[in-house]
């Protein structure tokens, strides 16, 4: 059975731990409960490349992150996860003001496309935040008001629910080659 590429597009404002995230599930599944020392990948050694077996078939999971290629509107992925830094409000706003209206006037298959909402660097959610803390639930109901398949939140340093959102990912993924597509059904979830 041949390999199904998959290409993965990585969306948000810089700092927002894109690169930490994808450094980390490089590693392999040993490094995603937050033991293994992150190495940080390159920008020019993108796409960032990761086979997995997953539903008896093989994926190649082609992942690409918005500081690379030079033109990543060019590209056609088949799921983009759109990433805002929980511990950063503006990388939230900018998310709802500029990223999702950037995936709509990119790719014309945006009806269709996919869209994963990942709050990263949960380890730095701060109570002390002077614009508020970002709980779980206000992502959530941010990702339900832009109209994304699903939400998920993880911190790559420590691995605090890395895995999860990355199975996920893996699965979406996988779905988007199926004749159903990787949309959800009915709207955003929670995980």
């Amino acid at each position: 059975m041949d390999d199904v590429t998959i290409k993965i597009l990585l969306l948000g404002d810089e700092k927002v731990g894109k690169t930490t995230f994808l450094s980390r599930i490089s590693r392999g599944s040993g490094s995603l409960e937050g033991h293994v020392p992150i190495t940080l990948l390159r920008d020019m050694d993108q796409p960032f490349i990761f086979e997995i077996r997953n539903r008896k078939r093989m994926y190649r999971l082609e992942f690409y992150d918005t500081s690379c290629p030079e033109d990543w509107r060019l590209l056609e992925p088949n799921l983009v996860l759109i990433c805002f830094d929980l511990g950063q409000r503006l990388s939230l706003i900018n998310m709802q003001r500029v990223w999702i209206n950037q995936v709509h006037s990119n790719f014309r298959t945006s009806d269709h496309l996919p869209i994963i909402v990942v709050g990263l660097k949960r380890d730095l959610r701060s109570e002390d935040d002077p614009n508020g803390i970002i709980y779980p639930q206000e992502g959530y109901k941010i990702s339900q008001e832009m109209r994304v398949d699903k939400y998920v939140e993880c911190s790559a340093v420590t691995g605090e629910l890395l895995k999860l959102a990355f199975e996920e990912i893996c699965n979406t993924a996988a779905q988007t080659v199926t004749a159903d597509g990787g949309q959800s059904e009915g709207g955003c979830v929670i995980l």
